[in-house]
Formats: C-alpha cells, sequence, structure tokens
C-alpha cells in the first residue's frame, strides 16, 4: 500500500516535471540562440547547452533604433489597456454578479457575443471606424481597439469572483455604517483582489501580445511583436530571437509583481474577520 502511494507521488512530480520542462525549453531556447555564435546553431546538429556567448545580436538590436519607440508604444498600450479594462469593469461585473441568475447569464452571454467573431473579420471594420475616427496611429486608438477585445473576458472572469464574495460580508459593512460605494471600496474590493490580479494580468499579457489590432492600427510607430513581425519577415534570425527575448522580460516582471496577490486562502480570511 505504502509503496503504491510512492509509486503515485513519483508520477506526479514527473508530470510536473515534464510540464515545466515543456514551458520552459522553448523560452531557453530563444534565450540561447539570441546569445549564439552562428556556427554553433546553424548546423545539422545545433549544441543544445550555451557553450559561447555571441553579444552582438543584442548590440545590433540596441543600436538599431528599432528597439525603444516599439518597446515603450506596447508598454504604454498595454498598462493603460488594464487600467481602462479594471476601472470600466470590475463595478459593472459587481453590478452583475447581484443579478438574478438567469439574468446574468443572459448579459454575460451577450458580452462573448462580439468575440464569437475572429480578430481578423471584426478588425477591418473597427480600423475604417478610427480612420473616419482619426484614431489610427494614436495610442487611444489601440487601447480602444483592445478593450473591445479584452472587456468580455474580463467581466467573465470579475463576475466569477464577486459571485464568490458573500453577502454577509457587505450586510455587516452595512450595519457598521458603511454606505455601498464604500461597502464596494473597502470590503469587495480587497476580498476581490485575487479575481482583479488574474484579470490585470490577462489583460496586460494579450494587450502587450496582440498582433492583428496593431497591424491595422499602427503606421509609423509599431510595437514590439510587430516589429519582431518585421524581422520574421526580413529573416534575421538572431535578430528574432533578441527582440523575442526581450519581450518576454515585461512579461516575467508583471507576472511576478502581480502573483502575490493570488492567494487561494484571500477569501477565506476574510470570511473569518
Amino acid at each position: 500500500m505504502a509503496s503504491k502511494k510512492i509509486y503515485k507521488k513519483l508520477l506526479f512530480y514527473l508530470g510536473i516535471i515534464l510540464i515545466i520542462l515543456f514551458m520552459t525549453i522553448p523560452v531557453y531556447i530563444l534565450f540561447r540562440v539570441s546569445f549564439a555564435v552562428p556556427e554553433d546553431v546553424l548546423t545539422s546538429y545545433p549544441k543544445f547547452f550555451i557553450t559561447r556567448f555571441e553579444f552582438k545580436h543584442w548590440q545590433q538590436v540596441f543600436s538599431s533604433g528599432n528597439l525603444w519607440p516599439p518597446l515603450y508604444k506596447s508598454f504604454i498600450v498595454a498598462t493603460f489597456t488594464m487600467i481602462f479594462a479594471l476601472v470600466i469593469s470590475a463595478p459593472a461585473s459587481y453590478a452583475i454578479s447581484r443579478f438574478d441568475k438567469k439574468i446574468k447569464y443572459a448579459v454575460i452571454l451577450s458580452l462573448f457575443f462580439t468575440r464569437m467573431f475572429p480578430n481578423v473579420g471584426i478588425a477591418l471594420p473597427i480600423s475604417v471606424t478610427f480612420l473616419k475616427w482619426n484614431l489610427t496611429d494614436k495610442n487611444i486608438g489601440l487601447i480602444m481597439a483592445h478593450l473591445i477585445e479584452q472587456l468580455p473576458f474580463i467581466a467573465w472572469i470579475l463576475v466569477s469572483t464577486f459571485e464568490t464574495i458573500p453577502f454577509d460580508l457587505e450586510e455587516a459593512a452595512s450595519i457598521d455604517g458603511a454606505g455601498r460605494i464604500k461597502t464596494l471600496l473597502k470590503v469587495v474590493l480587497p476580498v476581490a483582489a485575487p479575481g482583479l490580479a488574474v484579470a490585470a494580468m490577462f489583460t496586460w499579457l494579450n494587450s502587450w501580445n496582440e498582433f492583428t489590432y496593431a497591424l491595422y492600427l499602427s503606421l509609423s510607430t509599431k510595437t514590439l511583436p510587430l516589429q519582431i513581425y518585421y524581422y520574421v519577415l526580413r529573416g534575421g534570425f538572431f535578430q528574432q530571437a533578441a527582440y523575442s527575448t526581450i519581450l518576454t522580460i515585461p512579461v516575467l516582471i508583471i507576472t511576478f509583481a502581480l502573483q502575490r496577490y493570488i492567494r487561494s486562502d484571500y477569501l477565506g480570511g476574510a470570511i473569518k474577520g
């Protein structure tokens, strides 16, 4: 019996290790190629581990003058898309979560109606509309386009989060003299912090990596994914890897900064209090 438990535990940890390797090896290969000496990679049997470092590819990327404007634009658009998405969807999702179950389901389904069509299909009419509104090649235009894509998903995540918060907390706050707004700001939102953190990460990462709307709405200054696509078309193999590695660095920072708010026992602690 004991050996069976040990066997199951070994399989469990082996599965975790395989999943981690499956997810990290492509990132490692990207990093490895960005610092690779061409002779070590462009062979029939390229070396897996780094034996020699070549900084020339990174120097070319930094000195090209094509890195900082796309990086700045991607960061600004992703950050403000995340902020606007949370400001718009958090109070709306809280209100939806308090609706009757059938009405709530109908509202969520209607929000997802726009997501039933591929981005390529709706990006063109949106671009034509934004062209009439003089919003092309502007950060605010790209932010608005990203909000169209992200708001249904954020609302879905946050409605599910607010549903788990018991009414008892709001009733207790009301008995203590707190109004609706104060209850929302001081009680509901802090308890919903893990869901808000997940929604923020989801929005920021999707906006940071978004490609289709950026292709239609970015004319003079590209976003960073578009810049990588430009090098893919040009065939700059090592520059692609360097740009892609740079693209992942802010993702790691944002994920690390927000992951501390994602705690499974957050709601439990609030209820006990």
